[in-house]
């Protein structure tokens, strides 16, 4: 029987690398991003499943889950860096700060009361994909830092409230995307890891199925 999966910012960086190691391994996907035209070439690519939109849109949320009546694995990966320049707390925009809770927490969440009838139903797993930043005080990364944390404890409760399915809070690392470009800047993020190693760390996470819990991808 073939595993089914949404994978959420499936465009670029980490979401388009596990996109492809999990069609490697026969996996049927739904892939969703913001942006449609490279996200339509990845679903061509890997014979996927193309579904573009923003996670923050109710409307979207429900379509990805009808997509998807039979799941096996949620990652949500989909984020957003907030303000950059990278601002200090003391003046982080705030109504920026709101829509930064609202991409990295409410929709998570909100994908996760989706699907998990779908999840239950299989017995599946979820991977949110956090960050250092949740508890590194880390300068400049105060509004993005607070936000992974929040989904921290979001996956840890929900790992206790929904003990037949896995629970996994992972932790990529540093990677040269585009995100992180937009951080510290090209020439720094060139040096980090390739998202295409964190994939393949991600990929054994899922295939080997350890306890809930918090991981570390590198």
């Amino acid at each position: 029987m073939t595993n089914t999966a949404i994978i959420t910012g499936a465009s670029r960086g980490l979401g388009l690398a596990l996109a492809r190691v999990l069609a490697g391994a026969g996996w049927n996907l739904v892939l969703t991003a913001r942006g449609s035209h490279d996200l339509e070439r990845a679903a061509d690519e890997l014979g996927a499943t193309a579904i573009p939109g923003d996670v923050t849109d109710p409307a979207h949320v429900r379509r990805l889950a009808e997509a998807a009546p039979e799941l096996d694995l949620l990652v949500n990966n989909a984020g957003d860096l907030g303000v950059t320049p990278l601002p200090p707390l003391a003046i982080y925009p705030l109504e920026a700060f709101r829509a930064l809770l609202e991409t990295n927490v409410t929709a998570p969440l909100a994908l996760v009361q989706a699907t998990l009838p779908a999840l239950r139903a299989s017995r599946g797993a979820i991977v949110n994909i956090t960050s250092d930043a949740a508890t590194g005080a880390y300068e400049g990364w105060g509004g993005y830092g607070a936000t992974k944390a929040a989904l921290e404890q979001l996956s840890n409760v929900l790992s206790a409230e929904e003990p037949e399915l896995r629970v996994w809070w992972a932790d990529p690392g540093e990677m040269n995307t585009r995100m992180l470009a937009d951080a510290v800047g090209a020439e720094e993020a060139a040096s980090a890891a390739d998202p295409a190693k964190v994939a393949a760390a991600l990929h054994d996470l899922v295939a080997s199925r350890p306890a809930s819990g918090k991981v570390s991808l590198q």
